[in-house]
C-alpha cells in the first residue's frame, strides 16, 4: 500500500466508508485534531518518566485511535451492506473512563491540594502535558461542534474530557515528581 494515492489532491478526504468530504470539514478537523494529541501524548511518553505513566499513555494512545475512528465514521456508515458494525471491536468503554478516573485518584493522594492556579510550564516534560491538556480540550471542543450536526456517541466526548483532567493531573504530579518550580497565577489588583 502506497503513502500517496492523489486522491486527496483536489482538497478532499475520505471519511470510513468512503464518503469524500472537503478536508476542512468539522468531521475531518477533529479527528485530526484527535491524531494531533495522540501525537503529543507520545512525545510525554518519550520523556524519562515512571514506567507507570508510559503504561497508562500507550493505553490512553490505543483508545484515542479509538476516538479518532468513531469520529471518522457518519452515522449512515456505522452499518455495513452485511447488517455488521463497521467499529464493532472498537469503542470506547465505561471502564475506559474510570482508568482514568482512577488515576488520576492514585496521583492527587500524592499531591498537595490546589490553593490556587499555577503557570503551565516549570520542567519541559510538565509543559508538554499542558500543551497535550489544551489540545485535548480543543479536540473536545470540535467533537461537541461536531455533535450539533451530527451524531458523536456522547461516551467519546466524556473520555476527551476525562483525558484533559488525567493531563492536567499528570502535569501537577510531574510537577511535584521532578520538584519543577511551581509558578503562582497572581491576578492584578
Amino acid at each position: 500500500m502506497k503513502v500517496y494515492t492523489k486522491t486527496g489532491d483536489k482538497g478532499t478526504t475520505a471519511l470510513f466508508g468512503g464518503t469524500r468530504v472537503p478536508k476542512d470539514h468539522i468531521r475531518i478537523d477533529s479527528y485530526g485534531t484527535v491524531d494531533e494529541l495522540n501525537s503529543y501524548i507520545g512525545l510525554i511518553r518519550d520523556q524519562e518518566i515512571d514506567s507507570h505513566y508510559k503504561t497508562i499513555l500507550i493505553e490512553i494512545q490505543d483508545r484515542l485511535f479509538t476516538v479518532g475512528a468513531i469520529l471518522a465514521t457518519p452515522a449512515e456508515k456505522e452499518v455495513l451492506k452485511n447488517g455488521e458494525l463497521r467499529l464493532k471491536n472498537l469503542g470506547i468503554i465505561d471502564t475506559d473512563i474510570e482508568l482514568l478516573e482512577n488515576e488520576i485518584d492514585k496521583m492527587e493522594e500524592s499531591l498537595p491540594q490546589m490553593t490556587h492556579f499555577v503557570l503551565p510550564g516549570g520542567h519541559p516534560t510538565v509543559s508538554h502535558c499542558h500543551i497535550a491538556r489544551c489540545i485535548c480540550r480543543r479536540a473536545e471542543r470540535l467533537a461537541v461542534h461536531l455533535s450539533h450536526n451530527e451524531h458523536v456517541p456522547e461516551i467519546a466526548i466524556m473520555y476527551l474530557n476525562r483525558l484533559s483532567d488525567y493531563l492536567f493531573v499528570l502535569a501537577r504530579k510531574l510537577s511535584f515528581d521532578l520538584k519543577a518550580e511551581e509558578v503562582k497565577w497572581i491576578p492584578r489588583k
